[in-house]
C-alpha cells in the first residue's frame, strides 16, 4: 500500500472545452502513478481514451461492468480506457475514473487498472472495470486523454499523482526510526548507532534484538575482551505516537600495558544488554555481559545471567605467558592450556535481520609465540584473536579488534618481552534490530 501521494499535475478545462488534454515530463521518480479524471464530453458516447508517449498502438484490455439492470465484459484490443459522461447525461453530471499504473518508469509491458462509472440521473448509468495492457517497455513519460467523440467540456478536471511505496519508513512500515527493510514478511528496523524508534501505529507481536559493545582486549599479558550482553525480547507491543530510545552501546578500547575497558550497554526501551567485560592484565577479567579472559595466572570474568557467558583463565603456573580466551553469548571463554591461549567464547545466531547471523563471540587470548606457544582465536560472532609476543627479533602484534555492530570482544595481546608496546583489540559496536510482521 502506497505511503504518499504526491500531486505531479493538474489540469482543469476552460470555457473553450478541449479535444484532449496531456500530461508531458512526467518525472521518473515514483515508483506508480495515479490518475483522476472528471469528465464530460460534447460527444454521444460515454468512452474515452487514454494512452501513452503520444502513441494509440499495443494496448489491449479486459473490462467487467454493468449499467444498473444489466451486465457485460470482454476482452479488447483498443486504448478506450476512459468514462466520461457524454451529452446525452443529465445535464452538469461528469463522469469519474481514476487510473493505477504501477512500475511505469521500469522497463517492463506497462499494465494498469482502470475504475469508472457515469452519473446520470435520468437513465441508468455504467460503472465499468479495466484490467489493461501496454505492450511496450518504454517508460511512461507522458499521458493524454481525449473523448472518443466531441470535445471534453468545461470544468472537466485531471489530476496526475506520483505514488511512492518506499519512503523513510519503509514498505509496509509501521514506525520510523533506524534502516528499514524488509525479508520475510517483516519490516525490520536496524539500529546500528543510537536513534529514536517511533511507531506511526500501535504495533504489537514486535521482536528485538539487543546486542552490547564489546569489551576490550587486556595488553601486555592480556586475556581477550569479552562479548557484549545478547537479549531477545518476543511479542512485544509498543504505543503509536510514542518514542522508544535505541541506545548502542560502543565498544570498549583495547588496554596498552594494562587491561582492556569495559564495553558500552545497549538498551531499548527500558531494557538493557550489559558491556562485555574488559580482557584482564595481570588480573582477572573484568565482569560484563559476557566476562573478559584472565590475565596471565588469573581467572576470567563472570557474564550476565541470560545475556553471556564467563571468561576463560590464563595460565597458572610455571611461565608460559598464555592467557584466558573472552567469554560469548553461546560459550564460556576458553581456559590456557601448556602454552596455549584460550579461544573466545562463542556467539549467538539470531535471524532478526532477515538471515541468520551470529553475534556477540568473545575475544582471543594473547599470547607468546616462541617455545611453541600459540595466541587464542577469536570466538565466532565477531571476536577479535589474540595478538602475539612475538621474539627478540619479531614486534610484538597487537590483538584484533571485535567487528562492529556484532558486540565481540577484542582480542588481547602480549609484549615481546624487550618493550611493552602491544595493544589489546577494542570491542566492536553493538547493535539492536526491532522486526514486526509487515
Amino acid at each position: 500500500m502506497a505511503n504518499t501521494y504526491t500531486l505531479i499535475a493538474s489540469n482543469t478545462v476552460g470555457s473553450g472545452g478541449a479535444s484532449s488534454v496531456t500530461f508531458s515530463s512526467i518525472p521518473a521518480t515514483y515508483t506508480d502513478l495515479v490518475v483522476k479524471y472528471s469528465g464530460r464530453s460534447s460527444g454521444v458516447l460515454y468512452y474515452g481514451q487514454m494512452y501513452f508517449n503520444g502513441s494509440t498502438t499495443s494496448y489491449s484490455r479486459i473490462s467487467v461492468g454493468g449499467d444498473g439492470s444489466s451486465t457485460f465484459s470482454g476482452s479488447y484490443a483498443n486504448e478506450y480506457t476512459l468514462i466520461v459522461d457524454p451529452s446525452t447525461a443529465t445535464a452538469s453530471t461528469f463522469g469519474n475514473t481514476e487510473v493505477y499504473i504501477p512500475n511505469y518508469a521500469g522497463s517492463t509491458n506497462k499494465s494498469f487498472s482502470v475504475d469508472g462509472v457515469t452519473e446520470n440521473n435520468a437513465t441508468a448509468a455504467n460503472a465499468i472495470m479495466y484490467a489493461s495492457l501496454r505492450s511496450n517497455t518504454d517508460a511512461i513519460t507522458s499521458i493524454t486523454f481525449a473523448p472518443d467523440t466531441g470535445n471534453f467540456v468545461q470544468y472537466s478536471t485531471f489530476y496526475l499523482y506520483g505514488v511512492n511505496k518506499s519512503t523513510e519508513t519503509g514498505i509496509g512500515s509501521k514506525a520510523t526510526g533506524g534502516t528499514v527493510t524488509t525479508s520475510g514478511g517483516y519490516t525490520i528496523h536496524t539500529f546500528t548507532s543510537t536513534g529514536m524508534f517511533t511507531p506511526t501505529t500501535s504495533i504489537t507481536g514486535a521482536d528485538v534484538l539487543i546486542v552490547a559493545g564489546g569489551g576490550g582486549g587486556g595488553g601486555y599479558w592480556g586475556g581477550g575482551g569479552g562479548a557484549g550482553g545478547f537479549q531477545t525480547l518476543t511479542s512485544q507491543s509498543y504505543s503509536s505516537g510514542v518514542g522508544y530510545a535505541a541506545i548502542v552501546g560502543a565498544g570498549g578500547a583495547g588496554g596498552i600495558e594494562t587491561f582492556g575497558s569495559n564495553g558500552y550497554n545497549s538498551s531499548f526501551s527500558s531494557t538493557v544488554s550489559t558491556g562485555g567485560g574488559y580482557g584482564g592484565y595481570g588480573a582477572v577479567g573484568g565482569v560484563g555481559g559476557s566476562g573478559g579472559g584472565g590475565g596471565y595466572q588469573y581467572a576470567g570474568g563472570a557474564g550476565t545471567s541470560g545475556q553471556g557467558s564467563a571468561g576463560g583463565s590464563g595460565s597458572t603456573s610455571g611461565f608460559l605467558y598464555a592467557t584466558g580466551g573472552g567469554g560469548g553469548a553461546g560459550a564460556v571463554g576458553g581456559a590456557s592450556s601448556s602454552g596455549t591461549s584460550g579461544t573466545g567464547g562463542a556467539g549467538t545466531s539470531n535471524s532478526y535481520s532477515g538471515s541468520a547471523v551470529t553475534y556477540a563471540g568473545g575475544g582471543g587470548g594473547g599470547g607468546r609465540t616462541v617455545n611453541g606457544n600459540t595466541t587464542g582465536s577469536g570466538g565466532s560472532g565477531g571476536g577479535g584473536a589474540g595478538g602475539s609476543a612475538g621474539g627478540t627479533t619479531t614486534p610484538a602484534s597487537n590483538g584484533q579488534p571485535g567487528t562492529a555492530n556484532r558486540g565481540g570482544g577484542g582480542g588481547g595481546s602480549l609484549s615481546s618481552g624487550s618493550s611493552n608496546d602491544s595493544t589489546g583489540g577494542a570491542g566492536g559496536s553493538g547493535i539492536i534490530i526491532v522486526r514486526y510482521t509487515t
